[in-house]
């Protein structure tokens, strides 16, 4: 089995899951935050609405700048879910059509000219998946605060059962 068929059916279970949550954002929260320091609801699911997109950056590229990225909007959750889902299909066709020989290959985070670090590319993908995930659990968070009904996810909530 190659690496990559190894990593699909965990980058599914993950999409899949990220999808459930997204689709429970509420549009007209956008602008709000659990405290002053914190991101909006709106910046954090536009986040993890776009990060799989990186994984395709991460995978058909040596380099993400993270100077080049766009700035933050408000979007409807219609709209996250279609940039989503775009990003999805991209990043599990980059996956799927990577060799086994492409995943040591160095790649690096940077800002401008300032490389933040460098691995070789398949850590950087699995860290990235928990990075995802990360921001994921973050948006729970945010959601149960908001009193929005979480979907089960690994395993059931005290809104949803299995």
């Amino acid at each position: 089995m190659s690496i990559s068929q190894a990593l699909l059916p965990e980058f599914d279970q993950e999409m899949a899951t990220t999808r459930k949550l997204l689709e429970r954002v509420p549009s007209d929260k956008g602008a709000w935050k659990p405290h002053p320091k914190s991101f909006p609801l709106g910046h954090l699911a536009q986040l993890v609405a776009t990060m799989p997109g990186w994984m395709t950056t991460m995978l058909r590229a040596t380099e993400l700048d993270l100077a080049q990225s766009p700035k933050y909007s408000l979007e409807t959750t219609d709209t996250l879910l279609d940039k989503f889902d775009g990003c999805v299909s991209e990043a599990r066709d980059a996956l799927k059509a990577t060799k086994d020989s492409d995943f040591i290959v160095p790649w690096s985070l940077k800002h401008g000219e300032r490389v933040l670090f460098t691995a070789p590319r398949g850590v950087v993908v699995r860290q990235h998946i928990n990075h995802l995930v990360h921001h994921r659990g973050q948006l729970s968070v945010y959601l149960r605060l908001n009193d929005v009904p979480l979907p089960s996810m690994y395993g059931p909530t005290a809104d949803e059962s299995w």
